[in-house]
């Protein structure tokens, strides 16, 4: 038994766009209250609006002044954006941007000072949250500069089940995405998406496939010649380092025959080699998780969808994939934490072993047409 539930930080996201509706669509089930403290950041005027409009059934919200004040088996909220905030839906303000901005804020010092556990946001525009404070692509570089280690970069990884997708590059133009694949990137994602699967995910030996940056994998060199001069040295590299790696494989080839049931996690080179099939496969349940962190940080992979704003159309099942993945992610790493705390010293090593890195491109061929 733990001492207690964990306490799920949950920020409201752009108030004109879907984030109140999976969010009240979620709770609405208070059951989900036995697995965990809600507390929202946002605004109970705005959250009862919204209700409202989408003509739902009242969910019981508690009004609180601090996170410390979050009581058991009860959805939580603190009034952090301004109550009089206008919320035009389906449209980007000012003022929306300005709302997701304070609840994020408060949410990310609240993680600072630990009075919450985990942190699951709502989806943002990416637009009008921009501000003196907010200068960032998206989540995941904000909170890489709040929380995140002096020479470590966070990692974007895209998950449903056993699919893990994380990107080399993320939210950059397809013009700037080649002078920005290195051997060094490629290196240092493949050591956090490698510890991310161990300490957050509870896979011993993760096998991690890399996809290539050209099509048909380069064709020896005829269609680009990074896979030879960038990818593969990196990835011969990291093997020294103990972290499998296969690849780099074809992306139409790799995700059309299904290889990725056989691995643990997939890195892509750039964003939308990663996610567009990502979420051709997963995009109802697909969770948005932010490795290499000391906290943890999930979201649903979905964006403010202002085009079923206020309609009662949207579906819950990402957000609260996001939130139960929050609390798996959360049990992991304590018990990874408490696994590896006080390790045995290596008495011997056995040299008759299986060879840990199966040869893939020989048993699982993957042609790419």
């Amino acid at each position: 038994m733990e001492e207690r539930l964990i306490r799920v930080g949950i920020t409201h996201g752009d108030i004109n766009g879907i984030g109140y509706e999976v969010i009240l669509k979620t709770f609405s089930d208070i059951r989900i209250a036995d697995l965990c403290t809600p507390i929202i950041y946002g605004s109970s005027k705005i959250a009862a609006y919204h209700r409202k409009v989408l003509e739902m059934q009242p969910v019981n919200i508690s009004v609180i002044n601090q996170a410390e004040d979050a009581g058991v088996n009860r959805i939580n909220i603190i009034n952090c954006a301004d109550e009089e905030s206008k919320v035009e839906l389906g449209k980007s303000t000012e003022i929306a941007g300005e709302a997701a901005f304070k609840a994020l804020e408060a949410a990310c010092n609240d993680l600072k000072r630990g009075v919450i556990d985990v942190l699951v946001t709502a989806p943002i525009n990416k637009h009008n949250i921009q501000n003196d404070q907010f200068h960032f692509p998206g989540h995941t570089e904000y909170l890489e500069e709040v929380f995140g280690v002096s020479g470590k970069k966070a990692l974007m990884i895209l998950m449903s089940n056993n699919l893990r997708v994380a990107l080399v590059t993320g939210h950059l133009p397809l013009s700037e995405v080649v002078q920005n694949i290195t051997k060094e990137d490629i290196k240092s994602k493949l050591s956090v998406f490698n510890q991310s699967l161990k300490q957050d995910f509870g896979i011993i030996k993760p096998r991690i496939a890399v996809l290539a940056l050209n099509p048909h994998a380069g064709d020896n060199g005829l269609l680009g010649k990074e896979e030879e001069t960038i990818i593969i040295p990196a990835m011969e590299e990291m093997d020294k380092q103990g972290v499998l790696s296969f690849g780099p494989y074809a992306a139409d080839g790799f995700f059309g025959s299904q290889n990725y049931d056989k691995f643990d996690g997939v890195l892509a080179m750039y964003h939308d080699q990663g996610l567009a099939p990502f979420k051709a496969l997963a995009m109802e349940e697909g969770v948005n998780y932010t490795a290499g962190l000391p906290i943890v940080r999930t979201s649903p992979a979905h964006g403010t969808a202002y085009d079923i704003a206020g309609k009662n159309m949207a579906s819950e099942d990402s957000f609260r994939q996001a939130l139960y993945t929050a609390l798996d992610i959360y049990r992991c790493r304590k018990f990874y934490k408490e696994a590896t705390a006080n390790p045995l010293r290596k008495q011997y090593f056995d040299k008759g072993g299986d060879n840990e890195k199966l040869d893939l491109t020989k048993d699982d061929a993957i042609d790419s047409i």
